[in-house]
């Protein structure tokens, strides 16, 4: 299959300007001073990580009500050093960022992040990315793959990764760090619905 997420070779370190200056329709990431973009997300992908967003938002997000919830967002721009990234969902707690910051991006690293993997982004999400997230302070990750529906629960200590484990299917489950909430993962993964035979 043709990769369609290319590093864009610069000859040179890459930077901000390099990003500011891409399509709309892509998402830009500096990863190792190297330019990357993406397409935005394939129908599939997108489906999987609002339904994401929208189980773990409801159940833990930051509030009147929740002081101490976390902050959880879509795609937030994560400045790293000298990466940029942009994982699908990242998720703060309140010791570790307090309040918003007054930038459009976020210099501290989440407490969780989340990819949702596709076959032109997994290869980076899985290696590049992940490694800078561990680097960076990310505590916890997970890999949601709407192809093989599966979700993979990754934990971090001293930079270095674990898979803590692997749950795939419609199973209902209860991820760290979210292990309170029952996931049902049937929600991620849209199935098309059975055809409705129509009139004889």
């Amino acid at each position: 299959m043709q990769n369609t997420m290319p590093q864009i070779p610069l000859g040179r370190p890459a930077t901000y300007d390099d990003l500011v200056a891409l399509p709309e329709h892509v998402v830009g990431e500096i990863v190792d001073d190297e330019l990357w973009a993406s397409p935005r997300p394939a129908p599939r992908h997108a489906a999987s990580h609002s339904s994401l967003l929208a189980a773990v938002h409801s159940a833990f997000s930051r509030g009147p009500a929740r002081p101490d919830g976390w902050l959880i967002l879509l795609e937030p721009e994560l400045h790293l050093g000298r990466h940029v990234l942009v994982p699908d969902l990242g998720g703060w707690r309140p010791a570790r960022l307090p309040r918003l910051p007054d930038t459009a991006y976020f210099t501290v690293a989440p407490n969780w992040v989340c990819e949702v993997l596709s076959p032109s982004t997994a290869a980076l999400d899985r290696a590049k990315k992940l490694r800078i997230y561990g680097e960076s302070g990310v505590d916890h990750a997970w890999f949601v793959d709407p192809e093989s529906r599966v979700l993979e629960v990754m934990q971090c200590a001293a930079g270095q990764w674990t898979l803590i484990d692997t749950h795939a299917g419609a199973a209902v489950v209860n991820a760290i760090p979210f292990e309170s909430l029952a996931l049902d993962l049937a929600t991620l993964w849209y199935d098309d619905p059975p055809a409705v035979p129509g009139p004889p």
